[in-house]
C-alpha cells in the first residue's frame, strides 16, 4: 500500500513540473536566438514571419526577401554570422511588453569584412494561442546607417593585370589600348540593312552577329553598340569603318602583345573565363565576366599576373551624402621580367620564314633563356580582340599547324646528340680522343650477322681510320653506333640519364621530359646503335638539347635553364663530365665548323668563330622508304659565348638537309653581331 502511495506521489510531482514547464512564459532572449539563427541561415521568409505587425505594415514579405537577397548578392556576402550578444537574463523580462537586446553581425564581402553591433527591439504581441515576441524590424538591421529611403551602392575600382617584359624592358604583354567599332542604331535611318551589310563585309563577320548585338535588351537608339575590337595598327580598316553611316570608333583598354606571332607560343594570351574554369578556380576570386590566361606564360603565371579589383560598399543617403560601409583598395598583378631577349626572339622567328620548326636560345654561361620560338605561329592580338570563326578555321586547317607549340614538343635529335654520346664514351673509358676505329664502306653491321638485313649507314666513306674528332667533323653514324655497342645498354642509358633524359627539366614551362626510348629501356642491337647517334626512339626538346651542350663550355657543369631575370645561375648537374672531356668535345665542335670537311662548315666566319653540331633526323614509316627529314644545328660563338642556339626545321629533305638550318643559324649570328 505504501509502495502504491509513493508511486502516486512521484507521478503527481512529475505532472506538476511538466505543467510548470509548458506554462513558462515566452522569452525575448529565445525569440532573438531563433531570429538570428534564421538570419545566419539566410532564411529570409521565415525571418519575415517573426516581424511585428508594425514592421510588416512598412514592408511586404516580397520586398523584405528581395531586398536582403539583392543586397547580399550584390556585395557578394559570404560567411554570414549573426549572434545575440550575452545579456543577463532576468525572470521579469518575460513580463515586459518590449525589450531591446544587442546582437552582432559579421560577413565577408567583395569589399572586405563587415562587422557591426546593433540592438533589436522585440515586442510582445498576442497570437492565436498565447503571446509571442516579435522583431520590430527596420532598415537599420541590414546596416545601422541605412535609413528607409537610403540606397546601398557598390563602386568597383579595377586593378591592372600584371605585365610581362623582356630582359631589356621591352614589352611582351602589356595593358594597352585597341579600338572598338560600333553602331549608333538611331543614326542608321532608312539605310539600316545596307549599313549592316557594309560593316559585316568590312569586319568579315555575318550580319546575324551584328543583329544579335543590336537586339540586346539594353540597347537604346542613341547608345553606342560595340560590334568588334580591332588593333590600333589596322589604320585602313578603321578609316573605312569611320566612313560608314552610323558607325563610330572608340578607344578602349586592351591587352597588347607587341611581338605578336614571334612570341605567341611563349607568352600566350588572355580570354573570357569559361564555366569550367570558373568552377576550377571558384575559390580564387574570379567572376563570370573575368578574363584569364589561356596559354603560354599568361596561363602559367596567371596567379601572379591576376589583378584584384578594389571595391567600396556605401550608403547613398536621401540627401545625396554617402556613408562608407567597407572598402578595399585594388591590387595590381605582378610585373614579371623575363630573361628573354625580345629582339633576338623576333630575329629567330623571322629568319625561320614561316617554316615548321622550333628554336631555343640560351646564354651558355648563365643558363638564361634568351628565346623560345615555335614556327609558324598565330597573332595573339587577334584572339584577345575576338578572332572570327573564319580566321580560326584557317589556323586550324593550315597543314603547318601554327597552333601547335613546337618548343614544348620533343623530336629525334639526330646527329646533334653525338657530342653527348662522345662525352659518355670518354667518361666511361670505352673510347679515347685519338684511338681510331676502322670503318670501311658506307654501311656496317656486326660481323655475327645477328642484325639480318639491318645496316647503319654513313654519308662519307672518305676515312677508314676514324677518331673522335673526325667522327664529329664528318658526323659518322657508324663510329657512334660502335660507341653505343661498346658502352652497352646499361652504360649508355645511365649516361643519358645523367644528362637529364627521363627527367623533367627544372623549368616552370610544361615541356615534356626527353626520352631514351618509348619504354625507357634500351635493347642490345640496332636500337642501341641507333640511339647512340640520335635515332631509334630517342626524343628530345630543343631547350634540353641546348642545355645539354652547356657542360662543354662550363668545364663539365650542366646549367639549369632560367626564365626570369634576377634569378641566380644554377647548376643542374654539377661536374657531369670532367673538364678534360669538356675541352675535348669543345675543341672537336670548333672543327665541325672550321674544317672544310665539317658538316657545319657553311657557318664558318672569320669574325664570328662558331662551334657546333648538325643533325639530320630521318622519319621513315618503313625501312627502305624515302621519309621526311628534320634538320638541326646547335651552335655558339667561341670568342664571346653569350648565345647558344639550338634549331630544328621540319621537312628539309628537299633543302639539302641540315645545311638549310646551318645557313639560317649563321645569318642569325651575323644579325645579332650587327645589332
Amino acid at each position: 500500500m505504501k509502495k502504491r502511495r509513493s508511486l502516486l506521489f512521484f507521478a503527481a510531482l512529475f505532472l506538476s513540473i511538466a505543467l510548470s514547464s509548458c506554462s513558462k512564459p515566452p522569452s525575448p532572449h529565445d525569440a532573438l536566438q531563433k531570429y538570428t539563427k534564421l538570419w545566419t541561415d539566410e532564411r529570409f521568409e521565415d525571418m519575415y514571419a517573426m516581424l511585428s505587425k508594425k514592421a510588416k505594415e512598412n514592408i511586404s514579405k516580397e520586398e523584405f526577401v528581395k531586398r536582403y537577397k539583392k543586397i547580399y548578392q550584390d556585395i557578394e556576402a559570404t560567411n554570414l554570422s549573426v549572434t545575440p550578444l550575452p545579456v543577463k537574463e532576468k525572470e521579469e523580462d518575460s513580463d515586459k511588453d518590449q525589450m531591446k537586446l544587442p546582437f552582432s553581425v559579421k560577413m565577408d564581402t567583395i569589399a572586405g569584412p563587415i562587422q557591426f553591433k546593433h540592438e533589436a527591439l522585440l515586442v510582445k504581441e498576442k497570437g492565436q494561442d498565447q503571446e509571442q515576441w516579435h522583431v520590430q524590424w527596420d532598415t537599420t538591421y541590414i546596416f545601422p546607417q541605412l535609413q528607409k529611403n537610403d540606397k546601398v551602392r557598390i563602386a568597383i575600382t579595377p586593378g591592372k593585370r600584371g605585365e610581362i617584359y623582356d630582359r631589356n624592358g621591352l614589352p611582351l604583354a602589356v595593358n594597352g589600348t585597341a579600338y572598338e567599332i560600333g553602331i549608333v542604331p538611331g543614326k542608321m535611318g532608312e539605310n539600316e540593312e545596307a549599313i549592316k551589310k557594309q560593316l559585316a563585309d568590312l569586319l568579315h563577320i555575318p550580319v546575324e552577329f551584328i543583329n544579335e548585338k543590336l537586339n540586346a535588351d539594353w540597347v537604346q537608339p542613341d547608345y553606342f553598340v560595340p560590334i568588334q575590337k580591332v588593333a590600333k595598327s589596322e589604320t585602313a580598316l578603321l578609316e573605312n569603318a569611320r566612313n560608314i553611316q552610323a558607325v563610330a570608333v572608340k578607344e578602349v583598354s586592351e591587352r597588347e602583345y607587341p611581338f605578336a606571332e614571334a612570341a605567341a607560343h611563349l607568352i600566350g594570351y588572355i580570354g573570357n573565363i569559361t564555366e569550367e574554369e570558373l568552377q576550377k578556380f571558384k575559390d580564387k576570386g574570379y567572376s563570370p565576366s573575368d578574363r584569364i590566361g589561356k596559354r603560354g606564360l599568361e596561363e602559367l603565371f596567371e596567379e601572379r599576373l591576376k589583378e584584384q579589383d578594389g571595391a567600396k560598399i556605401y550608403i547613398e543617403k536621401e540627401n545625396g551624402s554617402t556613408v562608407t560601409i567597407a572598402e578595399s583598395k585594388p591590387k595590381n598583378g605582378e610585373t614579371i621580367t623575363l630573361t628573354i631577349d625580345a629582339k633576338l626572339q623576333k630575329t629567330i622567328y623571322e629568319n625561320m620564314k614561316g617554316r615548321a620548326g622550333t628554336a631555343a636560345a640560351i646564354h651558355p654561361l648563365t643558363g638564361e633563356i634568351l628565346a623560345l620560338v615555335s614556327s609558324p605561329s598565330f597573332n595573339p592580338n587577334q584572339f584577345v580582340l575576338g578572332i572570327s570563326s573564319e580566321e580560326y578555321k584557317k589556323l586550324e586547317n593550315n597543314p603547318l599547324k601554327p597552333l601547335i607549340n613546337r618548343f614544348a614538343a620533343t623530336y629525334a635529335p639526330g646527329s646533334a646528340i653525338k657530342p653527348v654520346t662522345a662525352a659518355i664514351g670518354l667518361e666511361q673509358g670505352v673510347i679515347t680522343p685519338e684511338q681510331p676505329k676502322t670503318i670501311t664502306g658506307k654501311k656496317w653491321q656486326p660481323k655475327d650477322g645477328s642484325w639480318g638485313n639491318y645496316f647503319v649507314t654513313r654519308v662519307s666513306d672518305r676515312l677508314q681510320q676514324v677518331n673522335l674528332r673526325n667522327a664529329l667533323i664528318y658526323s659518322d653514324n657508324i663510329y657512334f653506333a660502335m660507341v653505343g655497342l661498346d658502352l652497352g645498354p646499361d652504360k649508355l642509358k645511365a649516361g643519358l640519364h645523367s644528362f637529364g633524359f627521363g627527367e623533367k627539366l627544372p623549368f616552370p614551362y610544361p615541356i615534356p621530359a626527353s626520352q631514351i626510348s618509348n619504354t625507357g629501356e634500351l635493347k642490345p642491337g640496332p636500337q642501341l646503335a641507333d640511339t647512340a647517334y640520335g635515332q631509334g626512339e630517342m626524343q628530345m626538346s630543343m631547350l634540353h638539347l641546348a642545355a645539354a651542350y652547356t657542360p662543354f663550355i662550363n668545364h663539365g657543369d650542366l646549367l639549369q635553364p632560367i626564365l626570369e631575370k634576377g634569378k641566380q645561375k644554377t647548376v643542374w648537374k654539377p661536374q657531369l663530365i670532367s673538364s678534360k672531356t669538356a675541352a675535348t668535345i669543345a675543341d672537336a665542335l670548333k672543327q665541325v665548323v672550321a674544317d672544310p670537311n665539317g658538316t657545319a662548315h657553311g657557318a664558318y666566319m672569320n669574325n664570328i668563330p662558331l662551334a657546333g653540331k648538325t643533325g639530320t633526323a630521318e622519319l621513315k614509316g618503313q625501312k627502305g622508304e624515302q621519309g621526311k627529314e628534320n634538320g638541326l644545328f646547335v651552335a655558339y660563338n667561341t670568342n664571346h659565348p653569350d648565345l647558344l642556339l639550338a634549331m630544328l626545321i621540319e621537312d628539309v629533305q628537299n633543302d639539302h638537309g641540315s645545311k638549310y638550318v646551318v645557313n639560317i643559324v649563321k645569318h642569325i649570328f651575323q644579325t645579332v653581331k650587327s645589332h
